[in-house]
């Protein structure tokens, strides 16, 4: 992100990629509540939700749209239909590569990357090489592409993370010794930090043995006690591989060895990350858990808009609490510090294996407890490609789906 205050006088142009999903709808919120400050120049989505993205269109006056499906009939009609005095209709992109042409469109803006899944690869290595500025909340593109991702930054800072954990390693390490003044919460090297400390809500499943969740259904693993989220985070969240994703990706994006990335278990999701400096001293970001504050964040860094979240209240009794990590239960993350350690393309196997097992179990194809005893099985029986090219990746990861899916149908 630039070194200085984006100037009030201008608004800020904003691509939103993912504009109908949890992260888009919560940024375009944020986004209303501060008139003046932001430009929405275009918007990506995935065209399943077709009048809500016509709503959204008119409401900002965009200029162009990208939609994954085919074809651009359901969102014109919903235009049409709900929008029929609307002056200007937009350039309308479709297709796979639709959401990554708008990525690397407009270089001057910010573009919000919450796209889920490992397919917003393609549009964060665009809005990179196109020099934006990226607000990342699809931690799948450092997970299966990290060092296509770092090799595409232009300059530090670059990448500002949206997601609440890695935002609140980045406001934490704001506060350190060198680290003071940083306008990127990217590190390169030099620190004096000792530990990240990933915090975990724990999910619906917090607190079972693992006979306890033989018969898991996906009604109640998509019941989610903190957050409301898309079904495959929810999902993702309630075996903690979102959190072995998690620490992939805090790997990535603060230089800090695997081994020095702890997880602690919070239920109350309050404390969203912390950061252990070599002296002792531990410094925690705190806050409600809505994801408006660290998107606003992403927008508008290194500055604090106004009023996007209530600040917790000290006038009443509260307790936080801290609980380990049942590795026996729940070995997403154990899994995932393997990976780290295996090579650049095992990462990218457990994220591809996983949209699978998800679907499956979604599906009623896979049993809960399947999701990532399976993903232990092909994480094991990938070879790993010691310096992946973009073509390579790809190819792990139709590796990694096949071999997944034929571990699905093995045991239906």
């Amino acid at each position: 992100m630039p070194a200085t205050p984006t100037s009030t006088a201008m608004p800020r142009d904003v691509v939103i990629l993912g504009s109908t999903g949890s992260i888009g709808t919560q940024a375009l919120d944020v986004i209303d509540s501060h008139p003046g400050r932001f430009r929405v120049r275009a918007l990506a989505a995935g065209g399943a939700h077709p009048e809500l993205l016509a709503d959204q269109v008119a409401a900002h006056g965009v200029e162009v749209v990208a939609l994954a499906a085919q074809t651009p009939e359901p969102f014109l009609r919903a235009l049409a239909q709900r929008h029929p005095t609307l002056v200007r209709t937009p350039e309308v992109l479709c297709g796979p590569d639709a959401a990554t042409q708008v990525a690397g469109g407009f270089p001057e803006a910010v573009v919000l990357n919450g796209i889920t899944g490992g397919v917003g690869l393609g549009p964060t290595l665009a809005a990179l090489h196109s020099g934006a500025d990226l607000a990342l909340a699809n931690k799948e593109s450092l997970v299966v592409g990290g060092a296509l991702v770092r090799a595409a930054l232009r300059r530090p800072g670059q990448v500002v993370p949206v997601d609440s954990e890695h935002s609140a390693i980045a406001q934490s390490l704001a506060s350190g010794v060198h680290e003071r003044g940083l306008t990127s919460p990217v590190l390169s090297g030099r620190s004096e930090v000792a530990d990240l400390v990933l915090t975990a809500s724990g999910g619906p499943f917090r607190g079972r043995t693992r006979a306890e969740l033989a018969d898991v259904t996906p009604e109640q693993a998509l019941s989610h006690p903190t957050w409301s989220m898309g079904p495959v985070v929810t999902i993702n969240s309630s075996t903690l591989v979102n959190k072995g994703l998690e620490l992939i990706e805090a790997h990535l994006l603060f230089d800090v060895p695997a081994e020095h990335i702890l997880t602690s278990v919070h239920p109350q999701s309050i404390v969203h990350s912390m950061v252990t400096w070599r002296d002792g001293a531990t410094i925690a970001q705190a806050s409600p858990p809505d994801m408006r504050l660290p998107i606003a964040l992403g927008l508008a860094w290194p500055e604090r808009l106004e009023h996007v979240e209530h600040p917790l209240g000290w006038d009443a009794a509260q307790s936080w609490t801290f609980e380990p990590v049942d590795d026996t239960t729940f070995p997403a993350i154990s899994l995932a510090r393997r990976a780290v350690a295996a090579s650049p393309t095992h990462p990218a196997v457990l994220n591809a294996a996983n949209e699978v097992l998800v679907e499956a179990f979604l599906g009623g194809e896979l049993p809960w407890l399947g999701i990532v005893d399976t993903l232990v099985e092909v994480v094991g029986a990938h070879e790993g490609v010691a310096e992946p090219s973009l073509d390579d990746v790809l190819a792990v990861e139709e590796w990694a789906r096949a071999r997944a899916r034929e571990a699905v149908e093995r045991q239906r």
